[in-house]
């Protein structure tokens, strides 16, 4: 069950830069290479964040050996509720920057180094992203659930920043022209989508919390 509990953080993961990125990146000369770089980039800091969490977590609050005793569990949990709190203020409070920063323009002459990087960090240590990926890991850590089940949020994250790159290689210049639509709608509206999705999953922690 869990699998399908944390699927839904994936739209947390890629609101904001996350997202705009690929799409700016997209339209650079060395679109598919620097493209398979950022997702590389990403899928490691991705993993790398949420398998530190879950280890952590299992060892401070899983089963009766953990550091924090028999009521281990239900602390990863309100753990869980902290972090998701400070993801909805901080998606709130960023939810009025209507333009891109500045550095993305220069997207457009990236190199695969470049975007390698950025994946990486973005992903990795943007301030909601790497609360979120702590969440999933301590989340599933909390539930007795294995590392395993991770694998569907990491992978549908990873899929939804691949679709800028998989929309021009399949469409072309249709894509193209769609893209800078896709980008100004995900910049103005994707924060709601975010809170929703918190929401969600305060809601089903709270459930495992009380139940």
């Amino acid at each position: 069950m869990s699998l399908v509990e944390v699927l839904p953080l994936a739209i947390v993961m890629i609101a904001g830069p996350q997202i705009l990125s690929p799409i700016f990146i997209a339209t650079s000369e060395q679109w598919r290479s620097n493209s398979t770089a950022y997702i590389f980039g990403a899928s490691l800091s991705i993993s790398l964040v949420v398998v530190i969490a879950y280890l952590l977590g299992n060892r401070l609050g899983g089963g009766g050996g953990s550091l924090l005793g028999p009521r281990g569990q239900d602390i990863l949990y309100v753990v869980v509720l902290g972090l998701l709190f400070y993801a909805a203020v901080e998606t709130y409070r960023t939810r009025d920057v209507s333009e891109p920063p500045a550095w993305m323009g220069k997207l457009t002459s990236a190199t695969p180094q470049f975007s390698f990087r950025l994946g990486f960090l973005l992903l990795g240590f943007f301030p909601t992203d790497i609360v979120t990926s702590v969440s999933v890991g301590t989340f599933l850590a909390a539930n007795g659930d294995p590392i395993t089940d991770a694998t569907g949020f990491i992978l549908l994250t990873l899929f939804i920043l691949a679709l800028p790159s998989l929309s021009l290689f399949v469409f072309g210049k249709r894509a193209e022209a769609a893209l800078p639509k896709v980008r100004d709608w995900m910049n103005d509206n994707s924060w709601i989508i975010s809170e929703a999705v918190i929401v969600l999953f305060v809601v089903l922690t709270l459930q495992n919390l009380l139940g």
